[in-house]
């Protein structure tokens, strides 16, 4: 009777609580992974942007068009 006793109090909980709603957090989640990536990607062409662009340039000089 015990175990039935918490199961009941853990679905009480869990669905019929009125601080079970969570979805602002997962919006500060999202907004923070996309201010990271967006970091990470603008870190990333600052460092290596005039390598990748000597590359790019040497291959398309290396192009024939016909």
């Amino acid at each position: 009777m015990d175990k039935l006793n918490m199961i009941f109090a853990y679905v009480h909980a869990r669905y019929f609580s009125p601080h079970s709603d969570d979805e602002g957090a997962t919006a500060v989640e999202y907004s923070l992974l996309a201010a990271l990536i967006a970091g990470i990607c603008i870190v990333a062409v600052t460092a290596f942007g005039k390598q990748v662009a000597s590359i790019f340039n040497t291959l398309t000089g290396k192009l024939v068009i016909t």
